[in-house]
């Protein structure tokens, strides 16, 4: 699955489209800035896989700090049998820098 920019999420974050997206930062970072993800740190990542199950037919958007935990998560999840899973890619810097 192709990853997602900053810009074609923003478009349908401003459209109302309802997203699924997980925050894979740690908790002070999602603290500090934040656009309404579920936070779901890397490293816990593996235990919530039940908590995910209900989404594993549909479109998670997965983002961090710079984009690099987020594909670790992306793969993880596929690897996992996720089929529609996108890294936003930039991840917050890109975003904040932005928007």
């Amino acid at each position: 699955m192709d990853d997602i920019t900053i810009e074609e999420l923003k478009q349908r974050m401003d459209a109302g489209e309802k997203l699924n997206l997980i925050d894979v930062r740690e908790l002070y970072e999602y603290e500090d800035y934040n656009i309404g993800a579920i936070l779901i740190p890397l490293a816990t990542l593996p235990t919530k896989l039940d908590e995910l199950e209900s989404l594993k037919n549909e479109e998670i958007i997965i983002y961090c700090r710079s984009g690099a935990r987020s594909r670790n998560a992306k793969m993880f999840l596929l690897d996992s049998g996720f089929n529609n899973v996108r890294n936003l890619l930039g991840g917050m810097l890109a975003w904040r820098e932005k928007y």
